[in-house]
């Protein structure tokens, strides 16, 4: 009978209550302890889901517990130094997104794991959102021939900075917090970028980074995408925290709208699918398009260190979306179109 793969987590914050329930919801893992800087938080939320040991300092967590893997859900910053910690461990990682707050950081991030042959795997999970998924399959499917332009959007007035009020001091915010999203899901959608051009804007005077960036690229596969992405939006209709898809083809278009909602149209007409989340327990139901998806991701990076499955967000793939993260930001700073094949 196999066993259980023994599993630390390393950040007790906001995403945390959700990331926790999210591996419950999967069988042959076993959580067997939280690290946190400040305990008293670690221990609460080892309370609320019986976790069994608690840490204050990293160092004796790897040092005492036997683990396969470690879910590191800590500030950007921490990811590095916590990965390399790891890695020399052989203890497999699986990193939040962003993986790093500069692109050196992260080709050393993949490096080290790569080096140290130790598994690393960001947990990228917007690509597996319901309606996300369906998408892919029906464009996947041909139905509207060879597409050549796309528009993703992600525009809100969601006040973000209430649950997480350190977005408001990055000097970087939107492209690294949303964007990593978002430029994620254009890649798994229509493949690799090779040339692209960002403007940013800040609309809230109270936040320190940009919260308005609209990234166009050209892809390698001729088509065109445009992403849109702010929280300075005031809509008829508040669409937090749905992304809004329109992809056209030769044949006809796609467009992902409003609750989880996918139109295909051809010239024979249009068709609706509908693409609800499972609404699991412990989800915020306003919420849980984004909350249901963790667990496809976990299942997903579970399978991958059980041979089970290839991980689709390996680190080495997630590399590619923060080169565009970065890219877009030197775009926006120098106004002008990044060739990503030299970048």
């Amino acid at each position: 009978m196999n066993r259980n793969l023994r599993f630390a987590v390393i950040g007790t914050g906001f995403w945390a209550n959700y990331q926790i329930p999210a591996w419950m919801e999967l069988e042959g893992v076993e959580l067997v302890a939280l690290y946190n800087r400040t305990k008293p938080k670690a221990e609460a939320l080892a309370h609320k889901f019986k976790v069994p040991r608690v840490y204050e300092y990293i160092e004796d967590l790897l040092k005492n517990e036997k683990l396969d893997f470690v879910d590191i859900i800590t500030d950007v910053d921490t990811h590095a130094p916590f990965t390399e910690m790891a890695a020399k461990k052989n203890i497999a990682v699986i990193c939040q997104k962003p993986m790093a707050s500069k692109l050196h950081i992260a080709r050393q991030m993949v490096d080290v794991c790569k080096q140290t042959k130790t598994p690393f795997y960001i947990h990228e999970n917007w690509r597996w959102q319901a309606p996300i998924r369906k998408f892919k399959e029906i464009l996947d499917s041909n139905i509207i021939g060879k597409p050549f332009k796309a528009r993703v959007t992600f525009c809100s007035r969601f006040p973000v900075f209430d649950n997480q009020p350190f977005l408001a001091e990055l000097n970087e915010f939107i492209l690294t917090d949303i964007g990593s999203h978002i430029l994620d899901v254009c890649r798994f959608l229509f493949g690799e970028a090779r040339t692209l051009q960002c403007h940013t804007s800040t609309v809230n005077s109270k936040i320190k980074g940009e919260d308005v960036a609209n990234v166009f690229m050209k892809m390698h596969n001729g088509m065109t995408c445009y992403a849109e992405m702010s929280y300075a939006s005031i809509l008829e209709y508040e669409p937090f925290p749905q992304t809004f898809i329109l992809v056209e083809g030769a044949q006809g278009s796609i467009h992902l709208t409003k609750e989880y909602e996918l139109h295909v149209t051809t010239q024979s007409g249009t068709d609706v699918v509908t693409a609800n989340p499972t609404l699991y327990s412990w989800v915020d139901p306003k919420n849980a398009m984004v909350h249901s998806s963790i667990v496809d991701c976990n299942r997903n990076l579970l399978n991958a260190l059980t041979g089970k499955a290839h991980a689709e967000t390996t680190g080495e793939d997630n590399f590619e979306t923060v080169r565009l993260v970065h890219a877009s930001y030197a775009s926006a700073k120098t106004d002008s179109i990044i060739d990503l094949q030299t970048f």
